[in-house]
């Protein structure tokens, strides 16, 4: 028999909001793993003491945002709605079914005016990786580390085109050194001073958002980026540390600071890494063995005129320091460039009668180069780690760690585009996401 219902809205009851929220959800985890109490004390002085009107809670603030980046909610705005009608989300905060929820804009003015520039999006992130830490989550030995692009809050087709001063490498210093090394070993004199004046280049710079860089990479979209470098420990996926950068910069620029900043904030004792083909350069190479870390580095097609041979048919003696060339002749050393890399010159007397020349070199002077960088042996010996057993096993685990979790992130936590404008802001909101994801796996598994 079909009955009316009766409208309940209105009627009274009584009722503790601890009982309304289910004992398994994960906010009640989160909340019995996760001491956020370090909040207050790290932001108290943004905040004065003695003077002004009484400040939102920087605790619950901050759980606020959490909640966002938790469950994806794509703005501000609308996490305030979700708060207002969702009762987990008010017992995660300490409010009460009759609470006023703060105001959108409470949030955005703390972010632009108290917070903006601070690093206090990356102490917090600090913190969350240290608490996984004292649970034993992270094992601080093997560490995989990729990036993704976010899409940065710009338009592709608004853009001007600048000049700007080259960014000096980390390492130059110490390939000067090589170089110079090098070319004294060979009987050459040093190189000349370089001018100090950096040099500069043409880049697309846009009008909306001039922090952004154009990106422009193989099987990926052209438009302006954002790219979130970022390291997860491979126990249990805890992400170490992330770092934005502008879409046009390489994976392998600032790599191995990353690197040496997270020894230094942890205290990790790092053995291996595994990388993708883009962190194969031998400036990563080199700088990884002077650091002893076991390097596994997925494989790069080399570039390859059709027709002509492969560098690796070439075969280097070392102990000679020549090339020697399919036809069997020797290929001297010539010279070491500023660029750190060795030319090794062909006899073109021999190179004019050899049946190979068509598929060696157009050089009007019948003259075949070769050339090795300072630092080709260390790439060489990174390479072969990805032919040992340990190093497949190492690197088979690249995709349930670093591309699991960047998989995660913009499946569940809203990844794919960049929320804010400026390097700084885009920086605090990939911190943050990345605390939510530890914050969960503290949940689940410790």
């Amino acid at each position: 028999m079909l009955k009316d219902r009766p409208q309940t809205q209105s009627s009274l009851e009584f009722v503790s909001i601890d009982e309304l929220v289910p004992q398994d959800h994960l906010l009640r985890k989160i909340e019995a793993k996760v001491d956020f109490s370090f909040i207050h004390d790290l932001v108290k002085e943004f905040y004065c003491d003695n003077n002004g009107r009484p400040a939102l809670d920087p605790t619950l603030m901050f759980k606020l945002l959490f909640i966002g980046y938790l469950f994806g909610v794509r703005s501000e705005r609308q996490l305030i709605r979700d708060v207002q009608v969702n009762v987990a989300y008010r017992w995660f905060l300490g409010l009460s079914l009759t609470d006023k929820v703060p105001d959108p804009s409470t949030l955005s003015q703390n972010r632009i005016r108290r917070f903006n520039e601070s690093d206090v999006y990356q102490q917090i992130f600090d913190q969350i990786v240290l608490q996984a830490m004292k649970k034993k989550l992270v094992g601080g030995h093997t560490f995989y580390t990729d990036s993704t692009h976010l899409k940065a809050n710009a338009n592709k087709n608004k853009h001007v085109k600048v000049k700007v001063q080259e960014e000096r490498q980390a390492y130059l210093e110490a390939l000067n050194d090589s170089i110079e090394e090098d070319r004294i070993a060979h009987g050459k004199k040093p190189l000349a001073p370089q001018s100090a004046a950096p040099k500069e280049k043409e880049i697309k710079q846009s009008t909306t958002d001039p922090e952004s860089g154009y990106m422009v990479r193989d099987d990926k979209p052209r438009g302006f980026f954002y790219l979130d470098h970022r390291t997860v420990d491979s126990r249990c996926n805890i992400i170490t540390d992330v770092h934005v950068t502008p879409g046009n910069k390489h994976d392998s620029v600032p790599y191995l600071q990353r690197l040496d900043r997270q020894v230094e904030r942890f205290g990790f004792d790092i053995e291996a890494v595994g990388l993708d083909a883009g962190y194969f350069t031998t400036a990563v190479c080199h700088g990884l063995e002077e650091r002893e870390i076991y390097a596994v580095m997925g494989y790069r097609r080399p570039t390859h005129k059709k027709g002509y041979f492969y560098k690796r048919e070439y075969e280097y003696d070392e102990k000679k320091d020549v090339y020697r060339c399919p036809e069997g002749q020797e290929l001297i050393y010539a010279t070491t460039g500023r660029d750190g890399y060795r030319r090794y010159h062909s006899d073109p007397n021999l190179c004019k009668q050899c049946p190979s020349l068509d598929r060696c070199t157009k050089n009007r002077d019948k003259v075949k180069t070769v050339t090795r960088h300072v630092w080709e042996d260390s790439k060489e010996r990174v390479n072969e780690h990805r032919l040992t057993e340990e190093g497949k096993q190492i690197y088979a685990r690249r995709k349930e760690t670093v591309e699991r979790s960047f998989a995660d992130a913009k499946q569940l936590h809203n990844y794919r585009y960049a929320r804010f404008r400026g390097q700084s802001k885009v920086q605090a909101q990939c911190l943050m996401v990345a605390a939510a994801q530890n914050m969960k796996k503290i949940a689940l598994m410790a």
